[in-house]
């Protein structure tokens, strides 16, 4: 179907709707990462869903850490279902336009659940901190109320960032073309369809991902540092082996959701390509979401047997 950008505008000669890029000319190519992306987004949404479930019926799970998975989790349901249903509709659908208002939508509530995760991130690897290198005091420095806080201050941070960076970018205008060179309305391709200069715009959006992206990752890596230190310094190899596994799950999903979002949102301009754009957000919109609940829940023997009682109880409510 071919779009045509003087069906999009209205009288003031900015594009109200936009089209999306087609993945491929080939059916047969869509059909599969149609297939492909719906598995990993149902195994996704369920793998989350599952984990948060089973943190918030499980008293034994009811500690710092768990909170802060359980919220993780809800963050990534919210992260993927911002993006994957538009995506899926424009691999096997002819309708692939978006109005510049669904466009903004789908941008604040997507840059509002990044955001909150990298917060998140970064108060999931404060709280190991607390616990291997000042255990005395963690149920006092982390107590709920701590932890509540810092929490509602990783979902307001991602809230304001999600509203501020959105209306910033929908206060331009777009004079055409208006077909997105992705699968989404994310920033860069966004502005790329802007009119006049966008120089003020790229630099913000590169201020908010130092701010936002590198900041929080600077205080993992602080934090890990002196995880590492306090480890070497223990006596018993046993003590650095449980120290260790307990941070080693943290660091698995950082590691791929910090990699995949500074390579996008902390590149040059010059340096973008559409094609590496894309494999780049499948990876972090698809990929990361599905990987966190089972390298979770392969790691750690506390969520496993939580996860078996929450399925053992669903299997004995559904046999009634």
């Amino acid at each position: 179907m071919n779009f045509s950008c003087s069906l999009w505008q209205d009288n003031s000669m900015s594009v109200k709707h936009f089209a999306f890029a087609k993945f491929s000319e080939v059916t047969e190519q869509c059909f599969l990462l149609f297939t492909l992306i719906l598995l990993m987004f149902l195994a996704s949404l369920v793998g989350n869903a599952l984990i948060a479930i089973a943190i918030w019926t499980n008293p034994v799970l009811h500690t710092p850490m768990y909170f802060f998975l359980a919220n993780l989790s809800l963050l990534e349901i919210g992260y993927t279902c911002s993006v994957i249903p538009k995506m899926l509709q424009s691999l096997v659908s002819e309708v692939r336009g978006i109005s510049r208002e669904g466009c903004a939508t789908q941008m604040f509530f997507f840059t509002f659940f990044g955001i909150s995760e990298c917060c998140l991130l970064a108060a999931m690897a404060f709280d190991r901190y607390m616990a291997i290198c000042s255990p005395l005091h963690y149920a006092i420095r982390m107590s709920r109320g701590v932890c509540v806080h810092l929490a509602m201050v990783s979902w307001g941070v991602g809230c304001m960032v999600g509203l501020g960076q959105t209306n910033y970018i929908f206060s331009l205008d777009f004079c055409g073309p208006c077909e997105i060179d992705h699968f989404f309305c994310d920033l860069p391709p966004i502005l790329a369809l802007a009119c006049g200069d966008t120089s003020h715009n790229e630099v913000a959006v590169f201020v908010v991902a130092i701010l936002c992206i590198s900041s929080p990752f600077l205080l993992i890596i602080a934090s890990y540092g002196r995880i590492l230190a306090a480890v070497w310094i223990m006596p018993s190899p046993e003590g650095r082996q449980k120290a260790l596994s307990t941070c080693s799950s943290h660091l698995l999903v950082v590691t791929l959701f910090y990699g995949s979002a500074s390579v996008t949102y902390l590149r040059p301009k010059a340096s973008h390509s559409p094609g590496i754009d894309k494999l780049l957000a499948l990876f972090y919109t698809v990929v990361t979401s599905m990987l966190n609940p089972i390298i979770y829940s392969l790691r750690n023997k506390e969520v496993k047997a939580a996860l078996r009682r929450t399925l053992d109880k669903k299997i004995v409510l559904t046999h009634r």
